[in-house]
């Protein structure tokens, strides 16, 4: 008997799955069962459809990522398929590069000159050709809900079907209503959170801003970023401070200046809109050091005189005083530690950052944000959401935290652990100690636009299945799990993020 393969249905949930085989044309449609994430069983899985129902179509409020701002204010096509779908995806370009792909063949990184059309072809066959390694991943979840529901494509990615793909993709993307500011439409996109240089002027914020047309309906604003201003270890620190000098005007000699002039920048991202800032450094600790330290601390590395051990120490410092600068500016702040910046120094030097070779490691938190709590973790004018890439973390550490103090919020998985199985042990271990109304809302966390919608639709189907579970070992009644559906897509990042 030939080898088979089962098919997913679409768009009939009901049916059996359908066996075909390797030689059925049919065993090559890229298809989208309408019950995808959704739990096995037949009692189940109708209580899930009937939540998700409730929440498909509401708008996405995305208060996290890094879409680049220009793309809106310009409104600029996305020019072709592998400019728009590889070459900003570090999340694609890893799996290509650790199954001996170079960056280079796929256009890394997006400040190189654009490849040529052959080069384009190419990129985009060998990320078909690569199709098999994404198989199980999260990666091939966002990218067959793209390419069926965005693109309308209906081949498998394969050696064989990649020009025919990319040729689809073009045309779409020829469409002039496809440009970034139509998709804000048909993705329903209410709010957006890009994230920006504290030294950035923000222009293509305020251009967008005066567009009252597209500002009455979407909302996109900064958010300030500051990571490189706090690392005096950074051989670039000094460089930057005297950047924030000249942007402010101020005088950065003296840490009374810079802390100043740190002030001043996040009064102008606020005032262009910005509801958050975001750090991320090797550890949470956070403490203010002695007065007279700090500053002598500060004028050695202004002097490029510090050790490491005083570098870190003035990094904790400065973070603290992030928080109180949150306190006191109502400012979101946002936290992720522990990742590996540039793990491979050869692809970091030859690529730049952001391309795919940041690599996640055990943090702590609990002795770690203690003097930060402790000083502010009820203040009631500070929204503290912490993200980790330790899955264990979240429930040994983040959501208790978040279950105590009023300040802590739990952050949605992203990265390396936003696949469907993360996410849904994410939820089992957090709500049990910290609960739904803790917990952040959706975090996409992304700089490919066009998976948005797949992203939070995958979100809202797993609260779905998550919330009918609960339903059917009765812990919940269902309107209260069609009600918390509804809170987790809109109230809660509403109210973490204070839109």
């Amino acid at each position: 008997m030939p080898v088979g393969k089962v098919a997913a249905t679409n768009g009939n949930s009901n049916s059996a799955p359908r066996v075909v085989h390797h030689n059925d044309p049919m065993a090559h449609e890229l298809t989208l069962d309408d019950d995808r994430l959704f739990p096995p069983d037949d009692t189940t899985r109708k209580i899930a459809r009937r939540i998700y129902a409730e929440t498909r179509d509401l708008p996405v409020i995305s208060p996290h990522g890094h879409v680049p701002p220009a793309w809106l204010a310009d409104n600029t096509s996305f020019d072709n398929p592998t400019r728009l779908l590889i070459t900003p995806d570090h999340y694609l370009n890893r799996i290509m590069h650790a199954n001996g792909v170079e960056l280079s063949e796929l256009g890394v990184p997006m400040s190189r000159p654009v490849m040529d059309e052959a080069g384009n072809r190419k990129a985009f066959r060998t990320l078909c050709e690569h199709w098999a390694d994404y198989r199980g991943t999260a990666m091939r979840y966002w990218l067959t809900d793209q390419l069926v529901r965005v693109f309308g494509v209906r081949q498998r990615p394969s050696a064989e079907t990649a020009d025919a793909i990319y040729d689809t993709i073009q045309a779409w993307i020829d469409d002039e209503n496809h440009r970034p500011r139509q998709l804000m439409d048909q993705f329903r996109i209410s709010f957006l959170a890009t994230t920006d240089d504290p030294c950035d002027d923000l222009r293509f914020h305020q251009k967008l801003h005066a567009d009252t047309k597209f500002s009455e309906a979407h909302t996109v604003v900064p958010t300030f970023r500051p990571d490189k201003y706090l690392e005096p270890a950074r051989t670039d620190w000094n460089t930057s401070i005297d950047r924030l000098a000249e942007v402010t005007g101020l005088d950065t000699s003296t840490l009374a200046g810079y802390t100043d002039a740190m002030e001043n920048r996040r009064a102008y991202f606020r005032a262009n809109g910005a509801v958050s800032t975001d750090h991320s450094h090797d550890d949470l600790a956070a403490e203010y050091l002695d007065d007279a330290l700090a500053q002598e601390l500060y004028r050695k590395a202004r002097r490029n005189e510090i050790s490491g051990e005083e570098a870190v120490a003035l990094r904790r410092h400065l973070l603290m005083d992030q928080a109180r600068m949150a306190t006191e500016d109502g400012l979101t702040m946002t936290l992720h530690p522990a990742v590996w910046r540039d793990h491979d120094p050869a692809t970091a030097e030859a690529y730049g950052q952001d391309v795919g070779c940041d690599i996640p490691y055990a943090v702590e938190m609990t002795k770690a944000l203690r003097p930060m709590l402790n000083a502010f973790g009820n203040h009631p004018n500070l929204n503290l959401v912490l993200f980790t890439l330790d899955e264990d973390t979240y429930s040994r550490e983040i959501a208790p935290l978040a279950g105590f103090y009023r300040s802590v919020y739990i952050g949605v998985p992203w990265w390396f652990i936003d696949a469907p199985e993360s996410i849904m042990r994410f939820k089992q271990s957090v709500t049990e100690m910290g609960g739904f109304s803790r917990i952040s809302g959706m975090i996409d966390d992304t700089r490919a636009f066009c998976s948005i919608p797949a992203r939070h639709d995958m979100m809202r189907r797993l609260d779905a299945a998550h919330l009918a579970q609960l339903v059917v070992i009765h812990r919940l009644d269902e309107d209260e799990a069609i009600d918390q559906a509804h809170r987790l897509v809109v109230d809660n990042p509403k109210k973490v993020f204070k839109l």
